[in-house]
C-alpha cells in the first residue's frame, strides 16, 4: 500500500477580518505562532515526507526566520510564495511536489487544533477511497433566501456537515483535478470541490468540533480556551446515531 504523505500548507492568507496587522497564521496563540501548532502535528507524523508552506510572498522571510527555524522543523522542504486566491496558491505548492508523492494532505494554516488522532484516520481513509475530508454535523437550522432576503426553503441539516482540513488526496487525482479546473476557469470552495467534480467520490471522516480556523478575533480567544481544555488530542466527533 501506497505509504507516503506530503503536506502543503495554505497560510498566504492576509486575514482582514482578524482586524490586526499581523497575518493570523503568526499571531501568538499561548506564546506560539498559530501555524506552529499543525506543523507539529504533520512534523511528528511517520508518513509524512515533506511539508510545502505556502505564504504570503511578503512574509516568506519572517515565516522561515520566525516559524521554520526558530522551532527547528526538519521535514518542511521550502517556503514559497503563494497566489492570488487560495485555489492558486495551493496549486503552486501541489506543483512543487515530485513525482514520488503518494498522497497529499491540503491544510489551513490558521487551524491550529489537529490532532494527530485525526489526521491519521484522515490518511487511512484516503488510502482506502482515495480522498477523504473531515466534517462535523451542523448545529443550527440551516435555510437558502431569494435574492430578496426571503427564506425560499429550509434544509434538511441532517444530510449536510461542515467541512474541515486537512483535506488528503492521492497526489495524481489531486492534480488532475487542478488541470481540468484551470481549463475550464472553474473556482472551487475548497479541494475537495474540485475533486468532486472531475474525479469522483470524497470520503467523510467525522471531524472535530475544536478542529476550528482562526477567522475572527474571537477564535483566537476560543482557541486558547481549548488548548487549556486540552484541544488537539481529544474532542472527535462521533457520526450521529
Amino acid at each position: 500500500m501506497a505509504d507516503n504523505l506530503s503536506v502543503v500548507i495554505a497560510a498566504a492568507g492576509v486575514g482582514r477580518r482578524m482586524g490586526s496587522g499581523t497575518n493570523k497564521q503568526y499571531m501568538l496563540l499561548n506564546s506560539r505562532p498559530v501555524l506552529a501548532y499543525s506543523l507539529d502535528v504533520f512534523a511528528g507524523f511517520d508518513p509524512v515526507k515533506e511539508i510545502i508552506v505556502v505564504a504570503n510572498s511578503r512574509e516568506i522571510n519572517f515565516c522561515k526566520e520566525e516559524v521554520i527555524n526558530k522551532y527547528g522543523y526538519q521535514k518542511i522542504s521550502r517556503v514559497i510564495g503563494g497566489g492570488k486566491e487560495r485555489q492558486d496558491s495551493v496549486w503552486i505548492g501541489l506543483s512543487w511536489l515530485d513525482g514520488s508523492t503518494d498522497f497529499v494532505a491540503v491544510h489551513d494554516g490558521a487551524r491550529p487544533l489537529l490532532s494527530p488522532s485525526l489526521l491519521e484516520e484522515l490518511f487511512r481513509a484516503a488510502q482506502k477511497w482515495g480522498a477523504a475530508v473531515p466534517g462535523i454535523p451542523v448545529r443550527d437550522t440551516l435555510k437558502m433566501i431569494d435574492e430578496e432576503g426571503f427564506i425560499s426553503q429550509t434544509l434538511d441539516r441532517h444530510s449536510i456537515i461542515a467541512v474541515q482540513t486537512p483535506q488528503v488526496f492521492r497526489y495524481s487525482k489531486l492534480v488532475e483535478a487542478y488541470k481540468k479546473a484551470y481549463e475550464e476557469g472553474f473556482t472551487g470552495t475548497d479541494d475537495a470541490s474540485l475533486f468532486e467534480r472531475y474525479i469522483g467520490r470524497v470520503k467523510m471522516v467525522p471531524g472535530d468540533h475544536k478542529n476550528i480556523k482562526i477567522t475572527f478575533p474571537e477564535d483566537l480567544i476560543a482557541a486558547r480556551s481549548l488548548l487549556e481544555a486540552g484541544a488537539g488530542n481529544e474532542g472527535r466527533v462521533r457520526e450521529q446515531e
